[in-house]
């Protein structure tokens, strides 16, 4: 593991929590008790599943669903991450400086100690939890109607895996008669994903599908296998159930007008993107915004939509991997801010992270001003403490996001070279992504 280790100190990534922030969380990873549970919403009666990969441990979303008269109630149920973190406590300043959680091929390194992010903040199957809860009416055309969004206690009825709902979803006969009272609801979350995606897709957003790899090592961390990591309708449905809360919240606080914490996405550089046009028109594919006669384009013009259509008519073709690369490289990075600029991959005006406060440092940050407008505590000081400490956490989450992409591409290059070691020597069919 040392191979590993040289990376994360590398990046100056901490490791170890301090033997202060240990025993805090030991302090408050008490078991949920009925007087924790007084104000909040009991949705301990509905039925809810986790769906995450196998060997996840830090669940921290939960999901719901029921449908009355074409009307889809999706409860997106969120662990409650800031009952457990105070604001300017040891454990808070310990997750700030680490912004999120770092997955390396062989490791986590968790945002938050293990008593919480694996313990009393994971969603685990039949215990009572502390939940913020996005509940969302939609239509059968993906359009989201009223909601609330609420605090909330809840018992996950079962735990499930992707590959677990995929099969159910497939109609696997053993799969379904494994989880019985789940399979109505899975089956109607299936319908409910595809109007959601169908709208964001009719809205322009742009979906990369790029086969990320998943490296399998073997006890003594050597690389035994690369697998393409697979997204299927399952991982898909557990995302379009995400970015729609996502979104509800953002949109909910954008209109209070109250300091928050937003997913920014910018509209791509013009001259970016003018250079991919000039290279795509060697294959003949040309983009609209850029179709132009006058030379000088303004950033209005290119719309999500256009990079969607040429994502369309690449795919499948010899190219696709190349120009798709390309494309991507072109567009800007995703950040966080405090301004709502808008996110022009998803084509949509508000979002913001939610739905993962167990490893995403923001997503803590704004549960924690949700929970004081819900309780009516947001007065004119501490709106403009808000104000005065956001643009700062936006702005070091951000780096430490980056600063974690870059170990986990780092880590996983190391694995892939120590995987083709074994091959020098012999020849294989490759393409160059980059000179």
């Amino acid at each position: 593991g040392v191979d590993m280790l040289s990376v994360v100190r590398a990046l100056g990534i901490p490791e170890d929590f301090s033997e202060k922030v240990l025993n805090q969380a030991q302090r408050v990873a008490a078991a949920v008790s009925e007087g924790d549970c007084a104000g909040r919403r009991d949705l301990r009666s509905l039925y809810m599943v986790t769906i995450d990969g196998e060997d996840a441990k830090d669940l921290d979303d939960a999901v719901s669903l029921t449908a009355e008269n074409g009307v889809w109630r999706l409860g997106v149920h969120i662990a409650d991450v800031a009952n457990y973190v105070q604001e300017n406590s040891a454990l808070d300043w310990a997750a700030k400086e680490r912004g999120t959680s770092v997955y390396l091929a062989d490791r986590v390194i968790p945002m938050l100690p293990r008593t919480l992010s694996n313990g009393i903040c994971s969603l685990n199957a039949g215990e009572d939890r502390l939940a913020l809860s996005c509940l969302m009416d939609i239509d059968e055309k993906g359009n989201i109607g009223s909601y609330e969004i609420v605090e909330s206690v809840i018992c996950v009825n079962r735990r499930m895996s992707y590959s677990e709902v995929q099969k159910v979803l497939d109609g696997d006969e053993t799969a379904r008669e494994g989880c019985m009272e789940a399979v109505p609801m899975l089956e109607e979350m299936a319908r409910l994903s595809q109007a959601l995606r169908k709208k964001r897709r009719e809205r322009g957003a742009v979906d990369f599908d790029f086969p990320e790899s998943k490296i399998r090592l073997d006890a003594e961390g050597n690389p035994v296998e690369i697998v393409p990591y697979e997204r299927n309708d399952a991982t898909k449905l557990i995302e379009d159930f995400m970015l729609a809360a996502n979104e509800t919240v953002a949109q909910h606080f954008y209109w209070q007008e109250l300091p928050f914490v937003y997913r920014v996405h910018d509209v791509p550089d013009p001259e970016r993107i003018q250079k991919l046009s000039t290279f795509i028109s060697n294959y003949g594919y040309y983009m609209k915004a850029l179709g132009r006669r006058n030379s000088k384009v303004s950033t209005e013009e290119i719309h999500p939509k256009e990079i969607q259509k040429l994502l369309q008519k690449i795919e499948g073709t010899p190219e696709e991997p190349m120009i798709a690369r390309l494309t991507l490289r072109s567009m800007k990075q995703a950040k966080y801010s405090t301004e709502c600029t808008g996110h022009f991959g998803l084509a949509c005006q508000y979002y913001c992270h939610f739905t993962s406060p167990i490893r995403r440092y923001p997503d803590l940050q704004i549960h924690r001003i949700i929970e004081e407008q819900l309780r009516g505590r947001l007065k004119e000081e501490r709106i403009e403490h808000y104000r005065e400490i956001l643009p700062e956490v936006a702005k070091h989450s951000s780096e430490m996001e980056r600063r974690a992409d870059e170990a986990e591409r780092e880590t996983d290059k190391l694995k892939k070279v120590q995987y083709m070691e074994r091959f020098i020597g012999q020849e294989f069919e490759g393409v160059i992504s980059g000179v």
